[in-house]
């Protein structure tokens, strides 16, 4: 909930940031850089950190069937705080699309199965070597390529539906990463040291590259829409 808070912040940070350079310069949207230059931009990208720290050690000691739905919150605290401190009237729709994501949380949370127990990094890539796995691998790896050289191009300054999608395909593979990753840093510091294992270092590559991409596409959905 910390996690959510802050990321959801965040947005709203940057995006006043966004527009103050704007006003000074060529807009983000028009490729400008002026942003960067920005102290409440900054402030903004630094709130996210926190938040994404903060959510990287919920999955540490959650279960990561909690902890992503409950990550929808952030979503709600971006429409409170973008219609008191931006000025923007949230719709029905935006309204409806709201109380979703809080229905559709609780829904999770209270039926989400108990957690198997994991005792190694080894544990978890055994179970992303198994044939269902992989092939839901490859299709996610397959459709964000898609959208990435495609659709992206075409369609990703109209409609951020591309973007959304690019994120939360690649961000089905990352959780998954991320609870590994987790789980590694709190064996090592209880003495059974991970880093020894080549998996772990293959899951933190797949988090920065999977970090790197879903960073791009928010801040150029943000950019775009956000300014233009």
């Amino acid at each position: 909930m910390v996690s959510s808070a802050f990321i959801g912040s965040s947005f709203i940070i940057k995006k006043k940031g966004l527009r103050k350079a704007g006003v000074s310069g060529p807009r983000a949207s028009s490729g400008g850089y002026g942003y960067l230059l920005e102290p409440l931009w900054w402030i903004g990208m630094i709130t996210m950190i926190v938040g994404e720290i903060s959510n990287f050690v919920a999955y540490i000691y959650a279960p990561a069937v909690l902890v992503t739905p409950l990550g929808a919150l952030s979503i709600i605290v971006s429409a409170v705080l973008a219609h008191f401190l931006l000025k923007e009237k949230l719709q029905k729709m935006g309204v409806l699309g709201c109380l979703l994501c809080i229905v559709g949380s609780t829904v999770i949370v209270l039926h989400a199965p108990e957690e198997r127990s994991i005792n190694s990094v080894e544990e978890i890539w055994e179970l992303a070597i198994q044939p269902a796995f992989l092939l839901y691998t490859a299709s996610v790896v397959a459709i964000s390529l898609v959208l990435i050289l495609y659709f992206s191009p075409r369609y990703g300054q109209t409609n951020i539906l591309v973007y959304i999608g690019i994120c939360s395909v690649i961000g089905s593979l990352t959780v998954m990463s991320i609870k590994a990753i987790g789980i590694a840093i709190k064996l090592t510091i209880e003495g059974i040291n991970q880093a020894k294992y080549f998996q772990t270092w293959i899951f933190a590559m797949v988090d920065l590259g999977g970090g790197v991409h879903r960073h791009a596409d928010l801040e150029g959905s943000d950019i775009h829409k956000d300014l233009k």
